[in-house]
């Protein structure tokens, strides 16, 4: 097409449209579109006359029960000590949840011998690759709380009566605002009772009472009712009438109402004592409650702030003072934060679509209930196992109703130990008994001891669904001399992914050393690596390296790089060193720890080190957005598969997953995407919230059963190495997992036990007692372990699973892999119930047409024929690249990922335009995108360049005559930009660098910005509503070094693009130089580009740029050279290379030249 009848370039940005007029030859952009729609009827005029707010209410100043009354309802409705000291109490005091790390290591609730309250049946689905998960903290002005009760019209047919409805600022109520709503005359309120009568047995009572429920709700609503209050509150509990678990009763009458088709006339409110945590108001809510009043939470956290033990923390210092008001509120804020998370997980903005996302069947899936009760209140939801009927679901409500009651109830709240190991408690897969045997086993190299840790494995209680399962053979056994040595088996094994950051380097090296002798794989997890660990140990004596002085128990031809290195799509410390020094490289897409989440490194675990490591500044915390945030679709990943592809052939690319219902079509997708591993199921590791550990991602058993199924049906199995990882312990959970289809084995928290961790469960402190999870030296310096604990463990698991296998009859792991028909499941009495179905774990579709160990042996997958091919036959291009010094000038639209990883000494310019993520990853080099000559559109107004633009870059200068689209410079770390425009959450997440936008920019500007600095030019003083003040500091451009590096980007942009723009701005610069903003984040705050007085003269002033000082110049210079790290010269260390002996580029030259006279 010819460019110079292009009149008009732009992007559809989020949310927007355009609509074209063929016969009339006219083309609405999104602002024309929506006022034509918005003119159609005054819709202004129906929301201002019939739309209603509930006005907020006072919290109580006092406690409405006595001490003894809170208790027994605490009791009779499940609360726990653990749930009181821990959730209800921390949220009171600090507005947020408590966080705790090393993961979910109970059973499930139906496989607990404890009772569980229903929402612990539940677990929290999440988005994996099918649409991207939103970070709530910085992006929260897309989400809203916002709620709407009453009577719902015809979405079809436009009227004022459609809003006659009141509107709720959250779904969160105090007692003062519930009573607002049921004195409210136009909804008509009607409070349905939701206990049940036991009197004449348990047996039926519980579904009885629910079908009458049900009936009253209905002729509610046909009586005119527009909300209905399922409320368990009462001024006196009896013995006999136990309250229905209030989930059970919104889940029952919600159904109910959609069937007989009265759910868009009524609003469902619980007003109810058995809600406290995030994860209760979500069950609530994504089961049909628009509000939640949780009235014991509410008394529970006056009881707290009113305790003498508070009123003494507080007066001694030891606490932060809150008012008995504000503590109400901070759990409700609390729960507030906590409800945007759990959206975001999903991808959803708003509560009121979460509310009614087709029957919650997509939020939520159910592990242990019955069918019978699946279908009466929480139709549409997985539950792939069955479990508890109405009437043992009525018995377990008892067991916590019946505390209230009996004498020999302690007079305090019973500990379960759900949360933290303690004897007598629950049970937990990670126990001290346990960590000690194996301790014991691997440090005395004992055979013996290694029994005794196996023994009590297996006489562990049921914890997880394959202890209910057993494998059964009817071939002869066979002695193991016969099986396949244990060095085979050990290089299917792999360690979990645990960043060096969250755990320290000694641990983060022992593991890797100890992987590397087994020739099995550890994972770098996300933060990059240090090159040291690259090359093999030749300097060991007795032990120790001067290499790696902090470890011992060390041998020559050791190496401690990470077989694996994880790009968590393209974060901290990526590099195209970093990713060409793989034999693997994985894409998280989801974390085991807290799926759907991202994460943050707290800054007292970014040392100096672990900062030089992640491009980033130590002390500085990091943030972390989920990992697939900027992955839009199943084609964005494949894209981010070929990527890393092409910057590593000799590398497979994994792709982690962790278990939901439905993971089998995203394997498929991913499989079809070209990725050689499927990594992941369930993880155990990493500091989360409280209830994100307990109540989302699900056991790997269903997730590894429904991918190996699915992928076999689609012909995509033998595409696709399967490595499943989640509380491995043993050879049997290799067997078991084997024989439900996996190729390869990960283990996680015993990896680090084996190592020395004694499961302190304290690593999100930084004060981990033996220095496996802790960055403090003098910590670290307890680290007991060495490689060769890892390496005995490992022997031994795969020796036990060659005794299982000679006791089968087989003599190699390919010989059961899928084989599920091995599989049966044990004659084992659960207490809760005898319903449990595992069938679908142990049903078959088939085996793969290749075996496990031709399916690992595969070639990696390629690409195909791509550009770099025909580029590289160049023989000008291979001398350039010989040189390091490669121009290249391209000429159209390009597609995604243009110039991708690019490297120092690479130059390259595109005549045209580009899609999304250009300049990824990139270390170096210079990109420059300018449209062609003569258009028939104004360039700086016009698109030409897509969304997430410079993703994750660690170095280089990019110039860009025209706007970009959303997040540009995302994760940036080191590489300087210009740009004329930008959308949506520009500078998002950056770490380093420097942004210049010489145009408008979206909403959300420098949301979780921790370093580097960017320069907005704002003609009509529009930026400052759209900037995200969280971090960042807004000021004018007052330093004279700050003033100087924005002058040299802008003269450099209109050398490299031609930019009318620039030079209009460079031509009146006096003029407009007061138009910028410079956006700085408290860790540049006291560099010279951002602090006028940096190194003031006598007189007090900077007045040139010469009399800044040494140590300013020494700090651009050093900026500077970053931008150039990538040369170095032959046998030099980076440590002994002068700053100064590295090339600046042409820029910088210019810009320092007095700096390299003086120096």
């Amino acid at each position: 097409m010819d460019e110079s009848k292009v009149t008009m370039k732009g992007r559809l940005g989020p949310g927007m449209m355009i609509a074209v007029d063929l016969p009339g030859g006219q083309v609405y952009e999104n602002t024309e579109v929506k006022k034509r729609v918005a003119l159609s009827n005054p819709y202004g005029k129906w929301v201002s006359e019939n739309l209603r707010s509930l006005k907020a209410a006072n919290f109580f100043s006092a406690t409405v029960m006595d001490n003894e009354a809170i208790l027994r309802c605490q009791q009779a409705f499940g609360y726990s000590s653990e749930d009181v000291q821990m959730v209800i109490e921390n949220m009171a005091s600090q507005g947020k949840e408590p966080t705790f790390c090393m993961g979910d290591d109970i059973p499930l609730a139906i496989l607990s011998q404890k009772p569980h309250m229903l929402y612990d049946y539940f677990k929290q689905r999440f988005a994996q690759v099918t649409n991207p998960a939103i970070d709530p903290l910085r992006e929260g002005l897309v989400m809203s709380l916002e709620i709407n009760v009453g009577k719902r019209g015809n979405i079809l047919e436009d009227g004022p009566e459609n809003a006659s409805q009141l509107i709720l600022s959250s779904p969160v109520l105090n007692e003062g605002e519930l009573e607002l709503l049921l004195k409210d005359p136009y909804l008509k309120p009607q409070v349905l009772p939701i206990f049940f009568d036991i009197r004449k047995g348990v047996e039926g009572s519980l579904e009885k009472t629910l079908i009458k429920l049900c009936e009253a709700a209905d002729e509610a609503v046909r009586n005119g009712s527009q909300l209905l209050v399922l409320s368990d509150r009462s001024d006196d509990l009896e013995p006999t009438r136990p309250a229905i678990p209030i989930l059970l009763a919104v889940g029952a009458v919600h159904q109910h109402l959609i069937q007989n088709g009265l759910r868009m006339s009524t609003s469902i409110v619980a007003d109810t004592a058995q809600c406290f945590s995030t994860h209760h108001f979500a069950c609530l809510i994504g089961y049909g409650a628009s509000a939640i009043c949780p009235y014991l939470a509410l008394e529970t956290c006056r009881q707290w702030r009113l305790s003498k033990r508070t009123v003494s923390l507080m007066m001694n210092g030891k606490m932060p003072t809150v008012t008995i008001e504000q503590a109400q509120k901070n759990f409700c804020k609390a729960v507030k934060s906590g409800l945007l998370k759990i959206l975001s997980k999903m991808g959803i903005s708003l509560l009121s679509r979460y509310k009614f996302r087709d029957s919650s069947s997509q939020i939520f899936e159910i592990y242990g209930l019955g069918m019978e009760v699946v279908d009466l209140a929480f139709c549409g939801s997985v539950s792939n196992i069955g479990g508890v009927t109405f009437d043992e679901l009525a018995r377990e409500t008892l067991s916590f109703w019946v505390k209230a009651f009996s004498e020999a109830t302690a007079k305090r709240l019973e500990n379960y130990g759900f949360i933290q190991f303690r004897p007598g408690g629950e049970y937990h897969g990670n126990n001290p008994e346990m960590s000690k045997l194996l301790h014991k086993a691997v440090r005395q190299k004992s055979e013996n001891a290694f029994s005794i840790y196996q023994q009590h494995l297996a006489n562990r209680p049921v914890n997880v669904l394959r202890d209910l399962l057993e494998l059964k053979s009817d071939r002869t056994p066979i002695p193991v001399g016969k099986v396949e040595p244990a060095i085979s088996i050990v290089q299917r094994f792999c360690t979990g992914g645990m960043s060096l950051g969250a755990i320290s380097r000694e641990t983060h090296e022992a593991i890797a050393i100890a992987m590397n002798r087994l020739g099995g794989k550890s994972n770098s997890g996300e933060g990059g690596e240090d090159p040291i660990r690259w090359a093999p140990l030749t300097d060991v004596v007795d032990g120790y390296s001067p290499t790696l002085p902090h470890l011992k128990g060390l041998q020559n031809g050791d190496t401690a790089t990470s077989a694996i290195k994880q790009v968590a799509s393209g974060r901290f410390g990526v590099t195209p060193t970093f990713l060409v020094n793989a034999a693997q490289l994985e894409i998280k897409i989801a974390q085991g720890a807290k799926p759907g989440e991202g994460g943050q490194l707290p800054g007292k675990k970014v040392s100096a080190y672990i900062a030089r490591l992640r491009n980033s500044k130590p002390g500085v915390p990091l943030i972390s957005p989920p990992p697939h945030h900027d992955i839009y679709s199943i084609e964005d990943l494949a894209q981010l598969i070929y990527d890393l592809h092409q910057v590593n052939p000799k590398a497979k690319v994994s792709v982690k997953l962790v278990a939901e219902a439905g993971i089998g079509t995203v394997a498929s997708g991913v499989a079809k995407g070209n990725a050689d591993v499927i990594q992941g199921m369930m993880v155990e590791l990493g500091a989360s919230p409280i209830s994100s550990i307990k109540h989302a991602g699900g056991p790997w058993e269903l997730g590894l059963t429904e991918t190996h199924q699915t992928l076999i049906a689609n012909g995509l199995r033998e595409r696709v190495i399967l490595r499943v990882d989640g509380g491995f312990k043993s050879g049997v959970d290799v067997m078991m997992a084997a024989a439900m289809g996996a190729d390869e084995y990960g283990f996680g928290s015993v990896a680090m036990i084996a190592t020395g961790c004694v499961m302190a469960r304290i690593c999100h402190t930084n004060n981990c007692p033996v220095g496996v999870a802790s960055q403090r030296e003098e910590l670290r310096a307890r680290f007991p372990g060495v490689p060769g604990d890892l390496v005995n463990f490992f022997l031994y698991v795969a020796e036990e699973v060659r005794g299982m296998l000679a006791q089968l009859g087989y003599q190699k792991l390919d010989d059961i892999i899928g084989h599920t028909d091995l599989l049966r499941q044990r004659d084992i009495s659960l207490v809760k119930t005898q319903h449990l179905d595992l069938s679908y774990i142990m049903s078959s579709v088939g085996l793969p047409n290749l075996s496990s160990t031709d399916i690992r042996n595969q070639d990696i997958h390629s690409n195909g024929p791509v550009l770099d091919d025909v580029v590289l036959a160049d023989p000008e291009i291979l001398d350039a690249i010989e040189n390091e010094k490669l121009n290249i000038t391209f000429t159209g639209s390009a597609g995604q990922s243009f110039a991708c990883f690019l490297t120092p000494g690479m130059n390259i310019r595109l005549i045209g335009e580009a899609n999304d993520y250009v300049g990824k990853g990139m270390a170096g080099g210079e990109l420059v995108v300018t449209p062609v000559e003569n258009t028939g559109f104004v360039p700086e107004e016009a698109t030409i360049v897509g969304n997430t633009c410079l993703y994750g870059a660690t170095g280089g200068q990019v110039f860009v005559r025209g706007k970009a689209g959303e997040r540009f410079a995302v994760r940036n770390s080191l590489a300087e930009a210009v740009v004329e425009g930008t959308g949506d959450h520009c500078c998002e997440y950056m770490t380093g660098g420097c942004v210049v936008v010489l145009g408008k920019v979206g909403r959300n500007v420098a949301a979780g910005m921790t370093g580097g600095l960017a320069y907005i030019l704002d003609e009509d003083d529009s930026l400052m509503p759209k900037v995200n003040k969280e971090i960042v500091k807004v000021q004018r451009v007052t330093a004279p070094v700050g003033q100087m590096q924005l002058k040299s980007l802008v003269e450099a942009h209109v050398e490299k693009t031609g930019s009318g723009k620039g030079a209009a701005i460079l031509k009146e610069w006096d003029a407009y130089l007061p138009l910028f903003w410079q956006l700085v984040p408290p860790s540049e705050e006291d560099t010279p580009e951002a602090c006028a007085t940096y190194e003031a003269t006598s007189a007090g002033q900077v007045t040139s740029f010469q009399s800044i000082g040494e140590k300013a110049l020494e700090s651009l210079a050093k900026k500077s050279l970053r931008l150039n790290k990538g040369y170095r010269q032959p046998g030099v260390s980076a440590t002994q290379t002068s700053i100064f002996e590295h090339p600046a580029s042409p820029l910088l030259q210019k810009l320092y030249s007095d700096l390299w006279q003086k120096m």
